[in-house]
C-alpha cells in the first residue's frame, strides 16, 4: 500500500463527477505494436469524448493465456521494466490526451516477473499494481501490496487484476485505504471453472462464425460462460463497499479459449450503469457521480465493522494454497 486513506465527504453538491471509459478488444499474441495501436485508437476516442479514466484489459499490450506455453526464458525476453518502451509510448500518450489510462504488461524487475497493471496519468506520474494471485505461469511471481493512488479530479481509485477480485477481502481492502473507484482489469469469461455450476468453455468455432451467426455468440456472451457468471459476484464488490466498479476485459480469441468481453461500469449500490455484450472490440462510458458513494449502503456497512472480531481473516490455518494450486487443483478445498 503506497498512501493513507483520506477522509469522506458527506456533502454530495461538492463531489466531483468522473468520466470514465471501460475498453475490451481481442490482443494478438506477443504482438505489442498491433497491441499498443489498439490502445492509441481507443485513447484517442476517449479523449475526444471528454473521458478522464479509461480501463484497458489485463495483460493487453502482450496478450494473456498463450504465456502458458512460453518458457521462463521467453517470457523474460517478453517482458519489460515499468519504465520500458510499451509503458512508457502509453505514458507519453496519457500526457499528451490529458486522461489517465490503465494497462496491462508483463513486468520485469531484475529477474522477478509480474502481471503487471500500469496507470498512466495526464502529470506523467505512473503507478503499478502488480497481480496479488498470479497463476498464468510458475514464472510470474505475485505482488504482495495494495495500489491506491490519487487522480488530478479529486478522485481516489484502487486497482485489482482478474483473481484479485474474486478474494472478497481484497476489495475490502481496497476500499479501508480510501478508494472509490476501483479499475477491475481481466481476461476472463469462457473459462474451463473446476466447478460444475461455474462457467465453461465456448466453442472457437462460435467467434469464427460471429459475422455469419451474431446470436450464437452474443446468447454465449449475455448466458453462464459471460454475463451471467459476472452478475453471481461482481455487482456485489461495488455493494458491499461502495465502490464504483469499472470492469475491462478481453475479447475474442485468446490463445485455445474465448474471451467474453461484456465490459461494464457498476455503481456503488452494484447497478450496472453501462455495459456491452459486443462479439467484438468495444468501449462503454459513463460519468460517475462520486456523491453517490458516502450515503451508500456498502460505506455505511463499513462505518459498522467490529475489527476486534476479525482476527481469524489474517490467521493461518495451515491449508492454504498458492495462486497456481488454488486455481488448477482438482482436489476439494475442505
Amino acid at each position: 500500500m503506497h498512501e493513507s486513506s483520506t477522509d469522506e465527504t458527506t456533502d454530495d453538491s461538492s463531489a466531483p463527477t468522473l468520466r470514465v471509459a471501460s475498453v475490451q478488444f481481442e490482443h494478438r499474441p506477443d504482438e505489442k505494436e498491433f497491441n499498443l495501436g489498439r490502445v492509441e485508437q481507443f485513447l484517442r476516442a476517449a479523449a475526444a469524448d471528454g473521458v478522464q479514466v479509461v480501463a484497458f484489459p489485463e495483460m493487453c499490450l502482450l496478450g494473456y493465456w498463450h504465456l502458458r506455453r512460453h518458457t521462463a526464458e521467453r517470457l523474460r525476453m517478453l517482458a519489460e521494466p515499468l519504465n520500458g518502451p510499451c509503458v512508457s509510448t502509453v505514458r507519453k500518450w496519457a500526457r499528451g490526451h490529458g486522461v489517465a489510462a490503465g494497462v496491462g504488461f508483463l513486468e520485469s524487475d531484475g529477474d522477478a516477473l509480474y502481471n503487471s497493471y500500469a496507470v498512466c496519468l495526464p502529470d506523467g506520474s505512473v503507478h503499478c499494481h502488480r497481480k496479488l494471485h498470479a497463476f498464468e505461469h510458475p514464472a510470474i511471481s505475485s505482488g504482495d501490496g495494495y495500489t491506491v493512488l490519487d487522480t488530478p479530479w479529486g478522485v481516489r481509485m484502487g486497482v485489482l487484476t482478474c483473481y484479485d477480485n474474486n478474494l472478497v477481502e481484497n476489495v475490502r481492502a481496497t476500499a479501508l485505504h480510501g478508494a472509490t473507484v476501483l479499475l477491475a482489469p481481466h481476461q476472463t469469461g469462457g473459462t474451463s471453472s473446476r466447478s460444475p455450476h461455474g462457467m465453461k468453455p465456448i466453442p472457437l468455432e462460435v467467434w469464427h462464425r460471429r459475422h455469419d451467426d451474431p446470436e450464437a455468440v452474443e446468447r454465449r456472451f449475455r448466458g453462464a460462460d459471460g454475463r451471467e457468471w459476472l452478475l453471481r459476484w461482481l455487482p456485489s464488490r461495488a455493494h458491499d463497499n461502495g465502490m464504483f466498479v469499472v470492469f475491462s476485459n478481453g475479447v475474442g480469441q485468446d490463445d485455445d479459449e474465448v474471451r467474453t468481453g461484456n465490459a461494464m461500469i457498476i455503481d456503488p449500490y452494484g447497478r450496472i450503469v453501462t455495459e456491452t455484450w459486443a462479439a467484438g472490440d468495444a468501449m462503454v462510458t459513463a460519468d460517475l457521480d462520486t456523491g453517490l458513494v458516502p450515503m451508500s449502503t456498502g460505506r455505511r456497512w463499513l462505518k459498522a465493522r467490529r475489527p476486534e472480531l476479525y482476527d481469524v481473516l489474517t490467521r493461518r490455518f495451515g491449508d492454504e494454497r498458492d495462486p497456481r494450486t488454488a486455481r488448477f487443483s482438482d482436489q476439494p478445498a475442505s
